[in-house]
């Protein structure tokens, strides 16, 4: 049987809002453009795999602001889940699995 943990409901909490974020930032970096600065299109078929790329008109300053807040939000939250007063009380050897666990802890 596996090992359950008793996380508390802060670490829950923001063990969530890191998935939200992060799921948040990759559907926007999905909708931006590949490139920020505006640059040309190419195309690069000689190389050992084609690599095609559109012209990118670059991302907006409110593009830049939105991707820069997530991006801070989501390190605020990583150090918060990683560094929190729960993992001093769960042995060592109990850590990788307790962290796996909270990672999947939305899914029960």
């Amino acid at each position: 049987m596996a090992t359950t943990y008793d996380f508390p409901s802060d670490l829950l909490a923001g063990q969530e809002e890191l998935h939200q974020v992060r799921a948040e930032l990759s559907a926007l970096l999905k909708r931006l453009p590949w490139s920020v600065e505006p640059l040309d299109g190419f195309s690069d078929t000689g190389g050992w795999r084609k690599v095609e790329r559109p012209a990118s008109p670059g991302w907006t300053p409110d593009e830049q602001a939105e991707v820069e807040k997530l991006r801070r939000r989501e390190h605020e939250l990583a150090v918060f889940v990683t560094t929190h007063r729960f993992w001093s009380e769960v042995t060592a050897g109990d850590r990788v699995k307790a962290r796996t666990s909270l990672k999947h802890a939305h899914e029960r």
